[in-house]
């Protein structure tokens, strides 16, 4: 967005900004504390010395804008000795309400003339000097302590502070001084020609014919603006200077050309690799805070302003900064995304100090790297974008270098001495003498002329010399007429990388309409509950994706630019769309046509590159507008004399006085096509004055809202021109609303899309596993800008370990090495840290120093560790004399009685530093960072994040050193609020540490319970088991003989599904009647209950000597004396292992209630198999949990059995499988006589090889347990719905069966087979527990 100014001025304003010699020398505070340095390397406070004109209406100067951001560090004073090359940088002035000015600034040092100014460099010369001498004398007492505390500032000096002094009697002293244009649009190329050949004009006034003013009056007000579309020429000092617009998109019928870009990416691409952009592209477009830091001004602007560029259609819509004055580093605290540009001075990198960086991308120009936050997820089409522009970089090299090669073979002077461009304007050229006598006599040219004059293509007839001809193009040297070669290669490669990232945008989102939810109400209705509506269906849009792109897009679809996105298209119904987007859907419409409707996911690679080279090599070939000349100024009383080097005082009058005659419209039209009059008036030619006030006045009104409520969702850009304190603490209070904000907007996304009946109610969908890791790292993100907000002293690279550190020193520091019993903790022995007191001491010491009020002594240290224990004896934990060990809590179920006593099931510690020392211990990680983010998964799993963070916010002593008062974790009731906000977050549950970290060694505490009807009783036997989870299992575990309680430590094996438990059926009593099995993840905190109530032994029940049982997880109760409770309630009938007929409670559910199980159980397991792969929960429950389909199965088999009256309740599924089994091999040995086709032969054969498998390869496993298998494989081989009607037509059925069961009913096993038949479309994969290894 850019002010809607003049439209015939090219620059604004030309300012000059320096020294103002008769304010003196006055040091740079807002820059910070440079005493250390040497005064040549101290900032020094910078003024506008002058500006021209004094103001426009269109466009109001900000005078400390400019100062600051033309000078960003203030004056720099040099000697003789030292380099004083000029330099040029661009930058923006980015107001409060997102419109922009643009800058250019060519800086270069000056000689200092003034005795009082060299006197008091001399003076500040001494003072160092003298200061420098008395700290090495005590050099010896500061080499006793080497070690500096942290915050103590030390005199830094360096090697070269000897040789960088300045002598006022030998050397001469010069100033850094700056000439800046202030323009409406960023034409940076052709700005900075200017500047710099107003420069050397000034640098050798003896080759210049005008005088000063008179170029910088005709480029302040008689060099136009191009209007979109053309291109213009105008004149500097030496040189002709070109500059074009693209077109504009409301004109364009066939390809639209991308917005005007005059930075060049070639630059870019040869300050970083090709990766490192991609990666930087990636953290802008998850609007990550971007750092770039640089030696050069102009290349932190150049990567800047490319990473805003290559991001279109989308727009940065956060604090953007390319380059950060000296005097605002304090912003860098801002917890919101910015991005912002970096001065590197002397300092090192390792020097930086930065509030956090856990969520920051540093960009490091100078050394050629970028850092990246961590689990940053990849661009879609990674692989092709890197090839797409390794190709091209390729080819514009080559460009280039054969370019150069050219130009040596034709002027082979160039290689020794690159020729001067002033010759090309020497008037007493003799070639030029005679072009122009021979054309002066020529009457055809002389009409050609005047008709060119009249229609204003060109002024005189002298601009007819500036024509490129044969003998200039011979000569090899540069055609001052038309663009240089590299502007238009840098143009062509420009326009090439634009297209090609804005093409895999067109690729990414080429279904994006279809996703967008129109409101059915007017604009304001839509205004006003814009908050609360869902505008794009991101969960059926991330559906249609591939899995590949998913981490991606689902975190690109919650940031503010894809979201403004979405909500300029809505409004695009009811106003003119923006232009942006409208170059967007032209495009997208263009692609449609190319490859069709239906646009797949692979990438094709851009088509539209010639058609815009096409359009601009026009452009740079016919130039559509020369402007006039530069002339002497009749106003201008006497031109001074330049002195060389010295930029002079500019003549105000004359500068700030516009042009005396204003061309009429229809006289100013006639310089420019009648398409470009056309194309300025297009949307007003069908409304008269009243109509088009009314519809601005409409506009403005309707807007104005939108953009107010746009602006206050968060700070977009400091106010450069206000740096009161005041001002300041309105602006981080303003990074303390947003934070809030944002604080309550996540936690109700969160609950929102994991509760699911408000998220589809709101069209979010139901939540997938992907968008819920992207909003737990979002979250994750936001704690560490919070605990990086007005941070004073932090360790490592994460703000809040720094804290979580310094907190559990202190409650070590305060326990004296009396650490709680680990026994009673938690199972297995935990390495405690030695004890460390040097933080302690030092901030003791620190306090003392700098702020006497915040000492503490041991006493108040000991009362802040005794309010935190007593928050612990609340939350469950009692402190003990002498030690601090956690009460025994057991829980004994009731009823329990016998010589042997239950397993108790001791409660974890819920205190910040275990749950630290866990996260601590695990070895996959590696960064602070890594630390915080698992810390903060782990706490959020167990339901006491908000809990944690409360008791570490509670530390106000340890609070006050470590954040400074504006911090946000210091405002109290802000705080408050935020803690509600994260307490909401226990109403759901979260997996994402069991999840997220797959490596890790995690101990599991498992409890037995033996059925109390027997007395609790355990076997003789040697038992085992073999737990198994959705990212593994253990093997086979033995448990030591007479033990109902041990604990295992394994990889984490994920969320528990199955447990298989066992024995080898040895000893006299080896017969065990398990009740239920108990696992804890004593990492985690998450209890499972494994349900069996059935024997373990041969020769009762079923014979099994090991079951398979499904784990059942427990809810979370804040006392677990409420355990037996949660446990008893919590048992389903059929949630243990397989039962038999006897004891099942659903025997005699009618055929109509099992129908509708069976067709629930299939359609769970549809429904299982068309979520993404890494969504799907556990097939194996699915299949054999409670209500599962090997239950349904057993209910179908149940159904109308004859057993319970023939067989006296001993006969069980698969001995009636034996029959048929017998049945079969009789009709195939031929025993029984029985017609029969070769698909049943087959089905009879299929049938006994699987029953045989299962009995030779389960011996161990009980008849139950292996109807189960026989299910479970039929069902993965889709062949169970083929047996069942062999099954049903045999002679054993009918003898087992009554009439009306499912094997009796023809119509009931047609339903059977149609119903199985529906899972014959997926690919089933059995988990290994399930099977326990058996090659069936």
């Amino acid at each position: 967005m850019t002010n809607q100014g003049n439209p015939s001025r090219f620059a604004d304003y030309f300012v000059v900004c320096g020294l103002d010699v008769g304010s003196g020398l006055e040091p740079d505070t807002l820059s910070g504390d440079n005493l250390q340095c040497p005064p040549l390397d101290r900032p020094f406070k910078s003024k506008v010395l002058s500006h021209f004109p004094q103001s426009v209406p269109w466009n109001p100067f900000d005078k400390d804008a400019v100062g600051m951001l033309s000078l960003p560090k203030g004056l720099t004073f040099r000697t003789q000795r030292d380099s004083r090359r000029p330099k040029f940088h661009s930058f923006i002035i980015t107001k409060e309400d997102g419109s922009r000015n643009f800058g250019s600034a060519f800086t270069f040092y000056e000689e200092v003339n003034d005795t009082k100014i060299s006197a008091a460099m001399g003076t500040l010369q001494h003072m160092y000097q003298a200061e420098v001498a008395s700290c090495s004398m005590d050099s010896g007492r500061s080499s006793r302590d080497p070690s500096p505390r942290p915050g103590h500032d030390r005199r830094q000096t360096s090697p070269r502070d000897s040789a960088h002094v300045y002598d006022p009697e030998k050397d001469k002293l010069f100033v850094t001084k700056t000439i800046c244009l202030i323009m409406q649009m960023p034409f940076v190329r052709a700005s900075r020609q200017f500047l710099r050949q107003l420069h050397e004009a000034v640098s050798k006034p003896s080759d210049t014919h005008l005088s000063l003013e008179s170029y910088i009056y005709n480029v302040l007000y008689e060099v136009p603006l191009p209007p979109p579309g053309r291109s213009l020429k105008f004149y500097g000092v030496e040189m002709p200077i070109f500059c074009q617009r693209p077109m504009d998109w409301r004109e364009v019928k066939g390809v639209s050309e991308l917005p005007l870009f005059d930075f060049s990416l070639w630059d870019l691409f040869r300050s970083l690799e090709v990766r490192d952009i991609i990666q930087l592209f990636t953290s802008v477009l998850l609007e990550h805070q971007i750092l770039i830091y640089a030696s050069d001004y102009q290349r932190l602007m150049l990567v800047a302003e490319c990473m805003n560029t290559l991001v279109f259609p989308f727009a940065w819509q956060h604090v953007y900064v390319p380059i950060l004055p000296a005097s605002l580093t304090h912003f860098l605290d801002a917890p919101v995304p910015f991005i912002m540009g970096l001065h590197h001075g002397r300092e090192n990198r390792s020097e930086l100090e930065l509030p956090s960086e856990a969520n920051m991308c540093f960009v490091d120009l100078d050394e050629k790297t970028v850092e990246v936050p961590e689990e940053l997820p990849r661009f879609p089409h990674l692989q092709e974008l890197t090839e797409e522009l390794v190709n091209v970089c390729g080819i514009h090299r080559s460009r280039l270098y054969r370019e150069k090669v050219e130009t040596a073979k034709t002027d082979p002077a160039t290689n020794l001495k690159p020729a001067s461009p002033r010759r090309s304007l020497n008037k007493d050229d003799p070639a030029k003498t005679n072009k122009m006598e021979i054309l002066q006599q020529s009457e055809a040219f002389a009409k050609i002329s005047a008709l060119a004059k009249k229609t204003g293509v060109w002024s005189s007839i002298e601009e007819f010399s500036d024509m490129p001809n044969k003998d200039s193009k011979e000569s090899g040297s540069r055609d001052p007429s038309s663009m240089s070669v590299k502007e238009i290669e840098d143009l062509k490669f420009n326009n090439t990388v634009r297209e090609i990232f804005l093409n895999h945008f067109l690729h990414l989102f080429s279904s994006y309409e279809t996703f967008v939810i129109q409101p059915n109400q007017d604009m304001d209705a839509w205004l006003n509950n814009r908050e609360s509506m869902q505008n794009f269906d991101k969960a059926a849009f991330l559906s249609d994706q591939p899995e590949a792109y998913l981490p991606f897009l689902s975190s690109f679809t919650e940031t503010q630019m894809f979201t403004t996105m979405v909500d300029n298209k809505i409004l695009s119904q009811w106003e003119d769309q923006e232009p942006q987007l409208r170059v967007f859907d032209s495009r997208l419409k263009m692609l449609k046509e190319h490859l069709g409707e239906n646009i797949t996911h692979t990438y094709s690679q851009c088509t539209t590159l010639v058609d815009t080279e096409t359009m601009l090599q026009k452009r740079v070939i016919y130039i559509d507008h020369v402007s006039p000349k530069p002339h002497s100024l009749d106003d201008l009383e006497k031109s001074v004399p330049l002195e060389p080097g010295i930029f002079p005082k500019l003549d105000s009058e004359v500068l700030n006085k516009e042009p005396v005659t204003v061309k009429g419209k229809s006289r100013e039209g006639a310089k420019w096509r009648r398409k470009d009059r056309l194309m300025q008036h297009s949307e007003h030619i069908k409304l008269n004055s009243d109509q088009r006030e009314a519809l601005a006045q409409r506009h403005a009104k309707m807007w104005l809202k939108y953009m107010q409520e746009a602006r206050s969702k968060g700070l977009r850009q400091p106010k450069l021109s206000d740096m009161s304190a005041a001002s300041m603490a309105q602006t981080n209070w303003k990074f303390v609303e947003t934070l809030l904000q944002e604080c309550k907007s996540k936690t109700k996304r969160m609950l929102v899309d994991k509760m699911g009946h408000e998220a589809v109610e709101l069209g979010h969908g139901n939540i997938t596993g992907v968008e819920e890791n992207t909003l737990i790292a979002s979250l994750c993100d936001l704690l560490e800008r919070i605990w990086g907000h007005g941070i004073q002293f932090k360790k490592g690279k994460s703000a809040l370990w720094s804290h979580l550190k310094s907190f559990q020193e202190l409650e070590e520091c305060n326990q004296g090495n009396k650490f709680l019993d680990t026994n009673l903790l938690s199972p297995g022995e935990i390495s405690h840290p030695t004890r460390s007191d040097s933080w302690l001491e030092w901030e003791q010491s620190r306090c003392i120093d700098d702020k006497p009020e915040l000492a503490m002594n041991k006493a108040e240290l000991s009362s802040v560790v005794d309010v935190y224990l007593s928050i612990c004896n609340m939350s469950g934990m009692s402190i003990t004399d002498g030690t601090r060990s956690l009460e025994r809590k057991t829980h004994r179920r009731k009823g329990s009685t016998g010589r042997i006593e239950l397993p108790t099931l001791n409660p974890l510690p819920s205190s910040i530093t275990f749950d630290l020392r866990k996260v601590q211990q695990m070895t996959e990680i590696r960064t602070d960072v890594g630390y915080a983010r698992a810390w903060v998964r782990l706490a959020l799993e167990k339901k006491v994040l908000s809990a944690h963070l409360k008791i570490l916010l509670g530390n106000s002593e340890l609070l006050k050193s470590l954040y400074k008062r504006y911090a946000f974790l210091r405002c109290e009731d802000e705080r408050e609020q935020f803690l509600y906000h994260l307490l909401s977050l226990n109403a759901v549950d979260y997996s994402c540490f069991t999840n997220s970290f797959t490596k890790t060694m995690v101990p599991y505490k498992i409890l037995i319970y033996p059925c109390p009807k027997f007395g609790c009783s355990t076997t003789s036997a040697n038992p085992w088991i073999n737990l198994a989870g959705q990212a593994g299992e253990t093997g086979v575990t033995e448990i030591p003989k007479g033990l109902l309680e041990f604990n295992l430590e394994h990889k984490n094996l994920g969320v528990l599904t199955t447990l298989r438990i066992g024995h080898d059926n040895s000893g006299l009593t080896p017969r065990w009647l398990v009740d239920y099995v108990l696992v804890r993840n004593d990492l985690t905190g998450h209890v499972y209950k494994f349900n069996c109530g059935r024997w373990l032994g041969k020769g009762v029940d079923d014979g099994s000597t090991e079951r398979l049982l499904v784990a059942e997880v427990l809810p979370k109760t804040s006392d677990m004396d409420g355990l037996d409770l949660a446990v008893l309630a919590s048992s389903s009938p059929r949630s243990m292992s397989p039962n038999s007929p006897k004891k099942s409670s659903d025997q005699n559910l009618k055929i109509p209630m099992i129908q509708e199980m069976l067709g629930h159980a299939v359609n769970n397991l549809v429904k299982h198999y068309y979520k993404p792969e890494k969504e799907r929960g556990s097939l194996t429950f699915l299949l054999c949990g409670d209500r599962g389909l090997v239950h349904c199965m057993e209910l179908v088999f149940q159904s109308g059995f004859r057993s319970s009256r023939l067989f006296r309740n001993k006969f069980f599924i698969w001995d009636y499988l034996e029959k048929v089994k017998g049945h079969f091999e009789c009709v195939l040995s031929g025993e029984v006589r029985r017609p029969m086709t070769e698909g049943a032969k087959a089905g009879y054969w299929l049938f006994c090889n699987i029953l045989s498998k299962i009995n030779s390869a389960a011996e161990t496993v009980g008849k139950d347990g292996k109807f189960q298998i026989f299910v479970c494989v039929g069902i993965r081989d889709h062949v169970i719905q083929k047996m069942l009607p062999l099954i049903a037509n045999t002679p054993v059925t009918a003898t087992m069966f009554e009439e009306h069961s499912f094997f009796r009913d023809p119509s009931l096993t047609n339903y059977l087979v149609h119903i199985l038949g529906t899972l014959d479309e997926f690919h089933i994969v059995l988990e290994a527990s399930l099977l326990r290894g058996l090659n069936i």
